[in-house]
């Protein structure tokens, strides 16, 4: 998930797009070493993450990136559907399945943008207008996460675990079919005039925007802290030595 202003990521991005032979292959595989560019090269750590873990749910979470920029080529609608209905199995307490989505594609991506636009300050739309039109008629797919709050707080805590729940396994299943997909909670999801634009209702909340298409670019991986630094273990079987 990235949480960013205005002078985030997006607008840090370059309009000049890397060029290769960067193509994504088959779902099987997920990512071919010619597409990467040569910053982009796989590590050592790459490397065990195919040898430690041969099962494919493994590869697909340990090989996944966020992607921040796309191609052009349009993402058909039959795939967008196949992904949202493998995500609703998500977990969900009481499979109260507390989401719903909110879909903006071709020509319509410039009413997401619009309304995006339409948060801003008067300051703000003369610096970044322009920028975040181009940016977002370039994606091919914007997708709004909705969860509906219920007023008890344990059920409200298990609706936005579900729902976080819910964008994973999409972001997952996406990836394996060879598209990325960049989880943003950018301030204007909580603007009155964003959420009324795209008829986002009272008692509901934005869990984030998805960016979804195919990568153009795919970053090479982070290291992540391992387990044992994180872990603490309680075990009655272990005598404390002194």
């Amino acid at each position: 998930m990235e949480s960013d202003r205005l002078m985030d990521s997006d607008k840090s991005m370059s309009n000049d797009r890397l060029m290769g032979s960067d193509k994504l292959v088959d779902s099987d595989r997920l990512m071919s070493n010619d597409k990467m560019m040569a910053s982009d090269k796989p590590t050592e750590n790459d490397t065990l993450i195919k040898s430690e873990h041969p099962y494919k749910v493994a590869e697909v979470i340990r090989s996944r990136r966020t992607i921040r920029q796309f191609k052009a080529e349009p993402v058909s609608q039959e795939l967008v559907l196949e992904l949202l209905n493998v995500a609703n199995w998500a977990p969900n307490h009481g499979r109260r399945e507390p989401w719903r989505y909110i879909q903006y594609k071709g020509e319509a991506r410039a009413q997401f943008a619009e309304a995006v636009i339409g948060s801003f300050t008067a300051e703000e739309k003369i610096k970044y207008a322009e920028h975040r039109l181009k940016y977002y008629m370039e994606i091919p797919i914007h997708l709004i996460i909705v969860m509906k709050e219920d007023p008890r707080q344990k059920q409200w805590d298990e609706d936005f675990g579900a729902v976080c729940c819910w964008i994973q396994t999409f972001q997952l299943a996406a990836w394996e079919r060879g598209l990325g997909v960049v989880w943003k909670t950018n301030t204007y999801i909580y603007a009155p005039a964003f959420r009324e634009a795209v008829g986002v209702e009272a008692g509901e909340k934005i869990v984030g925007v998805l960016h979804v298409g195919y990568p153009e670019i795919i970053p090479g991986a982070q290291p992540r802290t391992a387990a044992e630094n994180r872990l603490i273990v309680h075990d009655s079987s272990m005598q404390e030595v002194e």
